[in-house]
């Protein structure tokens, strides 16, 4: 191994939204000194280390992830200084950092971008993607936002469309142009020498797109589970605009850099139209990225069958990708809502959720408030800060409302403002930390509890996995490493379930959830968990 022990792999991550975990200065807007308080909760957890969201300087259009100096620490965040403070206080306390890295896409405040607009021959022309218009005046292609509408531009400056994948105001990068490499290279390298332990590299497959500007061919209209919203964007094969052989260069050069500093880790965000296929396209051999970040389960659909296959499709060839897997995120319903069985969330199945996720093979990325089951906020529309964005169609509000520190303080002890950048919603206030804390049946202790204990099997970590078949509501595997085998076991319904349980298992205790073995039954209560070892 190049770097070390590779401590990403098993790693459970805390995914960390800075504007929403807490505020150090009253000014309503989480920070970094608010995260270098709360770093005990975050090592009390249990959890191997953190994944910061952007929080470089940035107009906040998309709320940070759209750059404007990506070696510049937004003011709202604070500076330089307090980011090295918090580096330094993460690695006392044996935490790993993991921050965003955008490279598809700069803010149009860059100055880069300032640049590139002006005319064709500036030094900087060709660090975006430019093109001309077809003869009628309309945009060159017919790719499309994930924001809605053309992903063209017209800029009158310039007399050319830019082409942004998201928002226009993210003009994606010219990926192709080698000196845009280097400078991205560069960026890395900075942060590596800052101490940063490595990065989650957002919107991988966008980067690179078709030179010759092919138009994307149809898709079949997905049929609508009644809660997605269904966008033109679904509506396309993304063949042109996304996921070019050409990418796999450009990410053995980041690997190549990464090898150079101690226990370096690269994670891809992968989310595209066979994301299987590119994950280990992008994470597969010693030259490629660490890992990549699964989107599988950050849908609706909510089943035993469908769990198992999403993770089976992954091991199904041979390869030696190592995957991550994540409940919920800053972009997604939270988990605790959007698997609700009868929209009726329930304690008992956001731990055994918790319990699944870090049990099956990769590493697992927990998002905050996830320890807390905290559900989908409902924000009304006068407050929302990020509207029409996402698969709800409301925004992504919902889940990034602040972390509700203290439910007897206001805004939930988040912040001393009058109010927060988003509300704290009442029943977040009394599933605040504090009053968690206070109660061992709680999910935050669960989370510490069951965090703690499966450090102390390595075949939950690092080991092998096979698919059990007992039930239909029932998902069930073995983790197998060094001579260790474990069986586990999850009732994915609210209604009790019993199951054949072959002989020779020990079962065993201290994990938190309810199951028990009776001679070769396994009963398992509603959202009940199992956990057992080979007899020798």
């Amino acid at each position: 191994m190049a770097n070390g022990q590779e401590w990403w792999r098993g790693a459970v991550i805390y995914q960390i939204y800075p504007r929403s975990f807490f505020d150090s200065n009253g000014d309503g807007i989480g920070d970094l000194k608010g995260i270098t308080q709360k770093l005990d909760y975050v090592e009390s957890l249990g959890v191997d280390g953190v994944w910061l969201s952007p929080f470089f300087t940035s107009p906040m259009a998309d709320f940070g992830y759209d750059v404007a100096d990506y070696k510049g620490v937004d003011p709202i965040f604070g500076n330089i200084a307090d980011c090295d403070e918090m580096i330094a206080e993460m690695h006392k306390r044996g935490l790993k950092l993991v921050i965003d890295i955008v490279l598809n896409h700069s803010s149009d405040q860059h100055a880069w971008f300032i640049e590139s607009r002006k005319n064709k021959t500036s030094k900087y022309a060709d660090w975006y993607v430019w093109a001309d218009s077809k003869p009628d005046g309309s945009p060159p292609n017919n790719w499309l936002s994930v924001f809605g509408g053309s992903s063209w531009t017209f800029d009158p400056e310039r007399g050319q469309y830019f082409y942004h994948q998201f928002l226009k105001e993210q003009p994606d990068l010219n990926i192709r142009n080698p000196e845009v490499q280097e400078e991205l290279l560069a960026t890395a390298k900075w942060w590596l020498d800052r101490g940063v332990d490595g990065f989650r590299m957002d919107a991988l497959p966008h980067c690179i797109h078709d030179a010759q500007l092919r138009d994307n061919p149809p898709r079949p209209v997905p049929k609508s589970d009644g809660k997605t919203v269904i966008h033109p964007y679904s509506m396309q094969w993304h063949t042109y605009d996304k996921t070019q052989p050409e990418m796999i260069p450009f990410l053995k050069k980041f690997r190549a850099l990464t090898d150079q500093y101690k226990d370096c880790m690269l994670v891809a965000e992968v989310n595209d139209d066979k994301t299987v296929e590119t994950t280990i396209s992008y994470t597969n051999g010693p030259e490629m990225l660490h890992t990549a970040y699964d989107f599988s389960l950050l849908v609706h659909e909510y089943s035993a069958p469908y769990l198992r296959r999403k993770v089976e499709e992954f091991f199904a060839t041979p390869h030696d990708s190592w995957p991550s897997w994540a409940l919920s995120n800053h972009d997604s319903i939270r988990v605790a809502t959007r698997w609700a069985v009868d929209d009726k969330p329930d304690l008992r199945q956001t731990k055994m959720l918790l319990a699944m996720l870090s049990s099956l093979r990769g590493s697992s990325f927990v998002y905050q408030g996830e320890e807390l089951g905290l559900t989908e906020a409902v924000i009304p529309p006068e407050k929302r800060q990020d509207p029409g964005i996402g698969s709800t169609g409301t925004g992504r509000d919902g889940c990034r409302t602040p972390m509700p520190w203290d439910g007897t303080k206001k805004n939930g002890g988040f912040t001393a403002a009058n109010e927060g950048w988003l509300p704290v919603p009442a029943e977040h206030a009394a599933a605040s930390v504090a009053a968690q804390e206070k109660d061992p049946a709680s999910m935050l202790n669960f989370t510490k509890q069951f965090l703690k204990w499966r450090k102390a099997h390595p075949a939950l970590l690092r080991g092998d996995l096979a698919f059990e078949t007992l039930d239909d509501n029932v998902i069930a595997f073995t983790r197998q490493l060094d001579g260790e085998t474990l069986f586990c076991a999850f009732n994915l319904k609210p209604a009790p379930v019993t199951v054949a349980l072959q002989s020779g298992w020990t079962p065993l205790t201290g994990y938190g959830l309810q199951g028990t073995a009776k001679g070769q039954s396994l009963e398992l209560p509603a959202f009940g968990g199992f956990f057992a070892r080979k007899t020798a």
